[in-house]
């Protein structure tokens, strides 16, 4: 029988086989939160009340013991796990942020014979996780949603209001960034980079920020990839040319291997979407060996449900319009499909972004990914907008953003035709989508 709350707050610390030890290998300094300080968030997650943890805003990832109850919680940004170490004088819980964390810790300290990949727990994003000190070797965790926006709810104005809290996100962001730094935009001339480079640029504008500091940084592989073209098409029209850099890289530094490794994990799209994030961060770091703050559009398929839902037998357009956040978090954590080891939607994949940018030393930033935001989209009327029409639902982004941006902004955002990151910043896929490959390369990074 799955523990409840109530099971966890009753159990007392005094079990043989209770938990003795708890090792945070997380960085703290990454947490971005906006309204208060980390201490006091901390203590929210600490308190284990769902309604005050909602109340945090930004990207965080926070642990917290109360008693003998550990509590973490995290937003869609960054990736925490868990792992539990079994040690003769009892058992340790082990925090860190990667599976190869985890894995060098252990072996570090004798006891590389117990760690495989699925034996790691990644905590569900938008869940507080509660796991009590007792009980071995595999103590049941305790997940409670924190965020539990109100679907199909908004009437009017949702496009303006997505896009003002979009900015309101960026905004904060960009107070917390010191004045003189650069800022650098993910950018594809895509709908979604295409809107945080609009709403940054406005955002900087409006606040008498220098303007100089803004660059946006467009991948192209071997010279090649539509990205290039469509971005500065994109910014000719609105006669921002002058913000736009080009990173040329080699076809070589796209590698299969190499992004299995780097955001952990064996996922086709998300491997080759990070492949490429991988080249470009490479690519900027090469360039500029100071630069430290990136933004990107990541998150903005998911909040607006725009996934090609016939390349998916899983899905129908009835499951992505009726489930609850399905893109970001997967079938939620009760359901059969739930993964413990990776979580699940943009979830798990969050590392496909933001492993890359930590692998080239840069602090990231998605603010499609803030709660604040996806709350909005949540709100959006789908099922009425759309009537269950595939075509429908595909043109509403592009619909929605440009409607939002120009709101906002007054700017006249131009809409290309949808491409992946993959496959518009090169002439041609560097790998398959047939998933043996990536296994092979996870299994053999893992020694599974």
């Amino acid at each position: 029988m799955q523990k409840t709350r109530e099971d966890l707050a009753n159990l007392q610390p005094h079990y043989p086989d209770m938990i003795n030890e708890v090792i945070d290998l997380t960085d703290h300094s990454r947490n971005m939160i906006f309204n208060m300080t980390l201490e006091e968030a901390t203590e929210r997650v600490s308190s284990g009340d769902i309604d005050s943890i909602r109340e945090i805003e930004g990207h965080f990832a926070i642990m917290a013991r109360h008693n003998h109850i550990i509590r973490m919680a995290r937003s869609l940004q960054f990736p925490m796990r868990y792992f539990i170490v079994k040690k003769v004088a009892g058992p340790a819980l082990l925090l860190a942020e990667r599976i190869d964390q985890i894995k060098e810790w252990l072996e570090a300290q004798g006891f590389g014979d117990q760690f495989h990949p699925s034996y790691t727990r990644m905590v569900p994003a938008h869940h507080l996780t509660e796991i009590a000190l007792v009980g071995c070797p595999d103590p049941n965790p305790v997940c409670t949603r924190f965020f539990n926006p109100h679907r199909n709810c908004a009437e009017t104005n949702y496009a303006k209001q997505y896009i003002i809290e979009l900015s309101n996100g960026i905004s904060k962001w960009l107070h917390s960034v010191p004045v003189h730094e650069p800022i650098g935009v993910m950018f594809s001339g895509g709908i979604d980079s295409g809107a945080v480079f609009l709403a940054i640029h406005h955002v900087m504008k409006t606040s008498g920020m220098n303007l100089a500091r803004l660059k946006a940084f467009t991948l192209s592989i071997d010279g090649k990839g539509n990205d290039a073209k469509q971005a500065h098409d994109f910014l000719s029209t609105l006669d921002m040319e002058i913000f736009h850099e080009v990173i040329e890289t080699p076809g070589s530094w796209v590698n299969l291997e190499e992004a299995v490794v780097t955001i952990e994990d064996y996922k086709p799209l998300d491997i080759q979407s990070g492949a490429m994030t991988i080249a470009l961060c490479r690519g900027i770091r090469e360039r500029y060996p100071d630069f430290t703050y990136l933004i990107d559009g990541d998150g903005g398929d998911e909040n607006m449900k725009d996934y090609p839902i016939e390349e998916n037998p899983e899905l129908t357009i009835k499951s992505v319009l009726s489930n609850q956040m399905l893109y970001q978090e997967g079938w939620g954590v009760d359901a059969i499909k739930h993964s413990l080891t990776f979580s699940g939607g943009l979830s798990r994949a969050c590392t496909r972004g933001y492993a890359p940018m930590q692998k080239y030393g840069f602090k990231g930033f998605s603010p499609f990914m803030l709660p604040n935001v996806i709350e909005v989209a949540e709100g959006i009327p789908f099922i009425d907008l759309t009537d269950w029409d595939h075509e429908k639902l595909y043109a509403l982004k592009g619909q929605v953003i440009s409607e939002g941006i120009e709101s906002v902004t007054g700017m006249h955002m131009p809409i290309f035709e949808k491409c992946r990151f993959q496959d518009g910043a090169a002439h041609e896929r560097a790998f398959g989508n047939s998933p043996a490959p990536y296994r092979k390369a996870f299994s053999i990074a893992f020694d599974c």
